[in-house]
């Protein structure tokens, strides 16, 4: 990958640069699926987190859980979750957008003092294409995607998966894999707003490359 390609991961629509990684441990809860799908879910959070080199805890000390994964039938029943409008302001028109634009998954990040991910809420809505893909498929995906502030635009055309054609085993793309570990290194910044910070990311790559990426089968407990 070149400097420029990486810095693409974290640039909005409007041109502006915006990385941030997890400054705590990571505590996920998932709503809205059976036992069998939530084991499946925290596997991929795990190794994805395994794989950034973080950390993940028991509990949060203010929030309890940080990272909320939501499963649903159709965005309006995210109105009839308690207290779901206090952690995301503006709770009701965001689900009128969403619905208006036919969104699959959403994601909403709260930061610290220093601009790291304190919290992360992922909105996954089960109806049509996504409802047809396997669960390990969506947990990793979004365990990818909630583990950095990636740009608007990071994964619309092109997803953080890939398919080996020798086998057809689903794996995270190794790209994908090096920004995170590289984002996670110790000598890396929480949060930036500097396009020259993809820089940095493409000389931590170049330093430690990731030679292994995950497949779906590593996220199983």
């Amino acid at each position: 990958m070149t400097p420029e390609e990486i810095q693409t991961f974290f640039t909005g629509k409007d041109g502006s640069y915006a990385f941030a990684r997890w400054g705590r441990p990571i505590v996920p809860v998932v709503f809205g699926v059976e036992e069998e799908t939530l084991e499946v879910v925290k596997g991929a959070v795990e190794a994805v987190v395994a794989l950034a080199g973080h950390k993940m805890a028991e509990t949060d000390p203010e929030l309890g859980a940080n990272l909320m994964v939501f499963f649903f039938q159709g965005w309006d029943e995210l109105l009839g979750v308690p207290n779901l409008e206090k952690m995301v302001p503006d709770l009701e028109p965001l689900v009128g957008r969403l619905k208006g634009v036919g969104a699959s998954q959403y994601r909403a990040f709260r930061f610290d003092e220093d601009g790291a991910i304190q919290a992360c809420f992922v909105f996954v809505c089960m109806s049509g294409e996504m409802a047809q893909q396997p669960a390990e498929t969506i947990a990793l995906t979004q365990a990818v995607q909630a583990v950095l502030l990636w740009g608007e635009g990071a994964f619309s055309t092109k997803s953080p998966l890939a398919v080996l054609p020798e086998t057809g085993q689903v794996i995270l793309r190794p790209d994908v894999a090096g920004i995170i570990a590289a984002s996670y290194d110790p000598v890396m910044p929480a949060a930036a707003e500097d396009a020259s910070h993809a820089l940095r990311l493409f000389a931590r790559m170049q330093v430690n490359p990731v030679v292994n990426t995950l497949s779906e089968d590593e996220t199983k407990h």
